[in-house]
């Protein structure tokens, strides 16, 4: 079987290996491939192995040959799942791999808006301490987690993560479930305990909202100019889902304004960011380039899964299939 990894680079930029992809078949992998080169790429493999790739309507026209689609991610908006149907492709996802990563990169974002550790490693290289009367001093305000209020939109697998680390942090966690019928209760994530509460009610009472929810027309830009009037004055927002649940527009208004203290994101609307994205030097806002699942283990385990995924289809038991 011929194995055309298309854009391999986003996983592998060659500190780890494809692992078992190696030995199901001939495996040629390419950095990034665009629109234009994925046709002539895929010309006489079986398999295809993408992240961000799209395969279009188009696409299966073109590729006679192609029986499996392995989406090196669990999200799979980038393949018309309708189109493989008509045409026999078998769609596979590597669902739960980041969860313990992103969650992570959660309480990270978090940290460098209430402790500043950028900001005052930046002062020390640059001399302020050696040049300071006091044994130590401060750029900004930091601020203690303990006692505050963390309220988590959408409790799933890394709404529950976060939970627990938020706890071990002395905070309050609150959350809006994906299942709007179990608002009113509690629910215990590990040593935490969760009371679920409305939208509304959570994003009013958080000093800290974290949004973990998937996009769906329900949720795209579910923070924006009306959402944030709710909210306390000075609270922070964390975004580690994906870029639209957020107006960004909305969000560096409230930045610039004080009424949001911080935002901390590891997604934006458009990938890769554009020139033109509001949140571009705007006030109090931490952004990193989509990287909560690149620790080196979280990408070893997404190559251990989605090579699973194949030997499972080549065997003919399928798993991990969307389509």
């Amino acid at each position: 079987m011929k194995i055309v990894i298309l854009d391999g680079s986003a996983a592998n930029p060659g500190d780890i290996t494809w692992g078992r992809l190696d030995r199901l078949g001939e495996v040629i992998a390419y950095d990034y491939t665009s629109k234009d080169q994925l046709t002539e790429r895929m010309q006489g493999a079986e398999c295809a192995i993408t992240n961000k790739t799209v395969f279009d309507a188009e696409v299966f026209d073109k590729l006679p040959d192609l029986k499996y689609i392995g989406v090196l991610a669990t999200g799979y908006n980038v393949i018309d799942l309708k189109a493989a149907k008509e045409h026999g492709v078998t769609v596979t996802n590597v669902p739960e791999y980041a969860t313990f990563a992103t969650a992570q990169m959660t309480m990270a974002l978090l940290l460098e808006l209430t402790n500043l550790v950028g900001l005052h490693t930046a002062s020390v290289m640059n001399g302020d301490w050696c040049r300071s009367l006091q044994f130590c001093y401060f750029k900004a305000p930091l601020t203690e987690l303990c006692g505050k209020t963390l309220h988590i939109v959408g409790l799933g697998k890394i709404g529950r993560r976060v939970a627990q680390m938020a706890e071990s942090f002395g905070m309050k966690v609150t959350a809006t479930p994906h299942n709007t019928s179990l608002i009113g209760t509690t629910q215990e994530a590990g040593t935490a305990s969760v009371k679920l509460l409305s939208f509304e009610d959570g994003i009013r009472n958080a000093d800290v909202i974290s949004l973990h929810c998937p996009l769906t027309e329900d949720t795209r830009e579910i923070m924006n100019k009306s959402s944030l009037s709710l909210i306390k004055p000075g609270a922070l927002l964390l975004n580690c889902a994906r870029g639209p649940v957020v107006n960004e527009t909305d969000v560096r208004e409230a930045l610039d304004s004080g009424l949001l203290g911080g935002y901390g994101c590891d997604v934006v609307s458009v990938e890769p960011m554009r020139e033109d994205n509001p949140l571009l030097g705007a006030p109090n806002c931490v952004i990193t380039p989509h990287i909560a699942w690149t620790p080196v283990e979280t990408r070893m385990r997404l190559i251990d899964v989605a090579a699973d995924n194949l030997e499972a289809f080549l065997n003919g038991n399928p798993v991990n299939t969307v389509c």
